[in-house]
């Protein structure tokens, strides 16, 4: 274990835009009984992120922290290798690679993470550097969508050049999901190499006008709507988005449908299930699961990145690594 009684690590302590952040020392985690300590060596910045760091939807305080942040350093997605083991772990040994995310508590924008070894954490496959091992967010978010579907099925995604957008490609086609993906000019030849079977340049064309019906349409980016797409979806067809919606109607359409049972509009929550990261580096082992990475940054310029992030225009996902 490290003898260091202090890491380095990102902390806010008020809402807020990127500045609120900054880089500190803070001490060093002990892992309880069943947990492990790993050293980070690669994290993200991603749109989870971002909404917490600014307490978006409001409503997101009263999970947390009404008046100020709860947890105090951000991040889900985490790539590194153990650095001790609590009792009882016999799952993991030290110096073993290990990839994951933390959805509860955050935390892995910072040199060490205490986690349970019997949660979202699996064996990185060999052939993977740790930058190219930080998936798991994007991927967790995906599939609470993917899961829906039935191999044969049809769906659209919409936005399918994100972190959340190109997980979904990848995980609806290990499912034999015939895929359409929209997105713009210069991500064409990304979701040819995503596997996607058919692709529509949002650049060009009104995909809500294409007249074809589908068993999901998925909004992967939070900037459409249920009213937009009704006409794509077939007699039983599901629309699922990532985010609010316009007036936040995506989420009022899936509460009313809840309660009454209809099934049409959903925003589906991840749930946290150690077997679908277990899941995913098999995928990524047999190769059939790719991470799309936009660029890098070292945790001294994570104000940078999170600034980046908020415009919207980032492709998959966002690194930053630490050394």
């Amino acid at each position: 274990m490290t003898d260091a009684a202090t890491m380095k690590a990102v902390v806010f302590h008020q809402y807020g835009p990127p500045q609120k952040l900054s880089v500190g020392q803070v001490p060093v985690p002990a892992p309880a009984p069943g947990e492990i300590l790993v050293r980070i060596h690669a994290t993200t910045v991603n749109r989870t992120d971002t909404a917490t760091l600014r307490a978006h939807p409001f409503f997101a305080r009263a999970m947390t922290g009404l008046l100020r942040p709860k947890m105090q350093t951000l991040g889900m997605d985490f790539s590194g290798t153990v650095e001790a083991l609590g009792d009882g772990v016999t799952a993991f040994q030290l110096s073993d690679r290990v990839f994951g995310i933390s959805p509860d508590m955050f935390g892995a924008h910072a040199e060490f993470l205490c986690l349970l070894a019997d949660g979202m954490v699996a064996h990185i496959p060999e052939n993977l550097r740790f930058d190219e091992a930080v998936v798991g967010e994007g991927a967790w978010y995906a599939s609470s969508t993917t899961g829906l579907l039935c191999e044969g099925q049809r769906c659209l995604i919409y936005g399918a050049s994100g972190a959340i957008g190109t997980a979904a490609v990848q995980l609806a086609k290990s499912r034999g999901v015939e895929v359409t993906a929209v997105v713009g000019q210069r991500h064409l030849l990304l979701a040819e190499r995503l596997g996607a079977d058919r692709i529509i340049n949002s650049e060009k064309e009104d995909f809500t006008q294409i007249g074809e019906t589908f068993d999901l349409v998925f909004d992967a980016v939070g900037k459409t709507s249920w009213f937009a797409c009704r006409k794509l979806l077939n007699k039983n067809g599901i629309f699922t988005a990532t985010d609010l919606g316009p007036y936040w109607s995506n989420i009022l359409l899936g509460l009313w449908c809840t309660i009454t049972g209809s099934r049409r509009v959903r925003i589906p929550f991840p749930q946290v299930s150690p077997e679908f990261i277990r899941h995913l580096a098999t995928l990524m082992a047999e190769g059939r699961f790719k991470g799309v990475f936009d660029r890098s940054y070292p945790l001294e310029d994570i104000v940078e990145a999170f600034r980046y992030v908020e415009t919207g225009q980032k492709t998959g996902i966002v690194v930053i690594n630490i050394p």
